[in-house]
């Protein structure tokens, strides 16, 4: 048996385990995503870049309370979410690096009608990116995390129900 049959039979076997048509599925037991927090080498830049380049405003900063003289700002994007981070003044903590057991990338929605003017902001900011099925985009923001922009609606992704 090849490595890729050995895959998609756990694959199988696990959707088979829990996946459950959308009918039959009991309600989650969250109300959606509150925030999600990554890590800010520079408060000022990393401010300028979301909400001047992509266009999610800037909604609060304040102290970090788990770390004296750190921030903890969060920026709207859309849909009662934020995007949140904290910035580390003092530790240096090198550069933003992809890892087993880390964060790969952030997939935001946006409006279709919104998507393409975002893809000619990055490239007018001189952001490098990816352009992928003609409704997403990959790039990477001033410290090096994944954010894919996606104009599919909230619950699909490529033409296919994921919720």
């Amino acid at each position: 048996m090849t490595d890729t049959t050995a895959i998609e039979q756990r694959r199988t076997a696990i959707r088979e385990r829990y996946l459950r048509p959308t009918g039959e599925r009991p309600a989650s037991t969250a109300r959606g995503l509150h925030h999600t927090a990554l890590v800010s080498g520079d408060v000022e830049r990393t401010v300028a870049f979301y909400q001047d380049v992509l266009g999610f405003p800037l909604t609060e900063l304040i102290d970090n309370r788990d770390y004296p003289g750190s921030s903890h700002f969060f920026h709207d994007i859309g849909n009662g979410n934020l995007l949140a981070f904290f910035d580390f003044p003092g530790l240096d903590l090198g550069p933003y690096a992809e890892v087993l057991g880390g964060l790969h990338h952030v997939a935001i929605s946006v409006d279709p009608a919104r998507w393409e003017d975002l893809v000619a902001r990055l490239a007018e900011a001189g952001v490098e990116h990816e352009v992928h099925s003609g409704v997403s985009v990959y790039f990477r923001d001033p410290d090096g995390a994944r954010i894919e922009l996606i104009s599919d609606p909230l619950g699909e992704m490529y033409g296919h129900q994921v919720l």
